[in-house]
């Protein structure tokens, strides 16, 4: 048996992050991850990083090759109707804008940090499960190696992702679930070719959504809306970016440079919450706790407004003898969470084609965009989400 002050399950961004800010704060902490790190830093995810989640690597940090190599961006563009209506972030927000850093390097960035640090990280642990946290001596069980081990604990942090297991060992009358599922995915293209355009497009066509984004100078990540009963091996690169230059604006379209795909997948939508956060000395963090459609970029940004709340609840607790902060911590970071899964939502409706909309449905999508394109109160309001709403 051995003993922290923190037990953090999942070792991705959010739990990597929790992690380092406990660290520089001297309070200790244990992550325990089931898978590898290579695996870890294999999922391709999110790459657009608001000014808070920046703030908030900074202060861990980690933000050195993020100000080196991250892509600040000021404004993104909407394309529908055969126009283009860009979205001023830093004119409509005081000078805020938006930064694209892929979170594969953010946690690459964590781990490295980790580790120089000497702070203890489980990789590889089989059969974790969790014990007493509704009581004043929550444990968590693992297997590695075939060494069972017990670690004693003040508190337990939740990171683990949708699927993990934190989540799943809260007894189902304790806890409210929230979700709709959308009826489509995101297919995802990586390639080493130039972006097509120096900022995100996000495109609403007749045939369905499609995005332009990319992770560097030199490397794209593109999107079209595809049906959930579409398969990967059915889209060769060719008919990707075929079908992604058909749903772009005519000048866009012709800047799409085509490349082989790194990675090719197909990401299903949907919007996920769970409340409340807190189960006794058990918090819910990021996936753990909540799913936004990709459409508002808005994942790992809000995890890391979790740990925002959680860090500083738990900092108070041990720095300032006060569990005030921690005792509030579901409802500050729920009244965050809904607020991003709104916008979200909101965005998604707008600029995808949906099975069953009509006609008029269709007018109405387009009536939507128009009008933001066309009212100055209506664009400081998706700027003002797009950025990052205050902690």
């Amino acid at each position: 048996m051995t003993r922290t002050q923190i037990a953090i399950v999942g070792g991705g961004p959010s739990g990597l992050l929790l992690g380092q800010l406990l660290t520089r704060a001297g309070i200790d902490n244990v992550i325990i991850e089931r898978r590898s790190p290579d695996y870890v830093l294999q999922r391709i995810r999110a790459g657009v990083l608001e000014q808070g989640t920046v703030g908030m690597l900074e202060q861990a940090g980690v933000a050195e090759r993020l100000y080196r190599e991250g892509l600040v961006h000021s404004g993104f563009a909407l394309a529908f109707a055969g126009r283009e209506h860009r979205i001023d972030l830093a004119g409509l927000t005081g000078g805020q804008h938006v930064t694209v850093y892929g979170q594969t390097e953010v946690t690459r960035d964590l781990m490295e940090a980790r580790a120089a640090i000497g702070a203890r990280t489980i990789y590889e642990a089989e059969d974790v499960h969790l014990e007493g946290f509704d009581t004043a001596t929550p444990r968590v069980h693992w297997t590695k190696d075939g060494v069972a081990t017990v670690l004693d604990c003040d508190f337990i942090a939740g990171c683990d992702g949708f699927h993990g297991i934190c989540r799943a060992s809260i007894p189902t009358e304790a806890i409210s679930l929230f979700e709709r599922i959308y009826p489509f995915g995101w297919l995802g293209v990586l390639a080493d070719v130039k972006p097509a355009t120096d900022e995100l497009i996000y495109a609403n066509h007749a045939d369905g959504f499609a995005m332009c984004s990319m992770r560097s100078p030199t490397r794209s990540r593109y999107y079209v809306q595809v049906s959930l009963q579409e398969r990967v091996e059915d889209w060769s690169d060719d008919r990707f970016f075929d079908t992604l230059r058909h749903r772009l604006p005519a000048h866009v379209a012709d800047c799409v440079v085509a490349g082989a795909s790194i990675e090719k997948s197909i990401a299903p939508l949907r919007s996920f919450v769970a409340e409340p956060m807190r189960f006794g000395r058990l918090f819910l963090a990021g996936d753990a706790a909540h799913i936004v459609p990709p459409t508002g970029a808005k994942g790992l940004n809000l995890a890391v407004g979790d740990v925002h709340y959680l860090f500083e609840a738990l900092r108070e607790f041990y720095l300032e003898h006060s569990a005030a902060g921690i005792d509030a911590y579901s409802t500050k970071a729920l009244a965050r969470v809904w607020k991003a899964e709104r916008f979200s939502w909101w965005m998604t409706s707008m600029l995808h084609r949906f099975p069953t909309d009509s006609a008029f449905d269709q007018r109405i999508q387009l009536a939507e965009l128009d009008y933001v394109a066309g009212s100055i109160a209506a664009s400081t309001s998706v700027a003002e989400n797009y950025v990052g709403l205050p902690y």
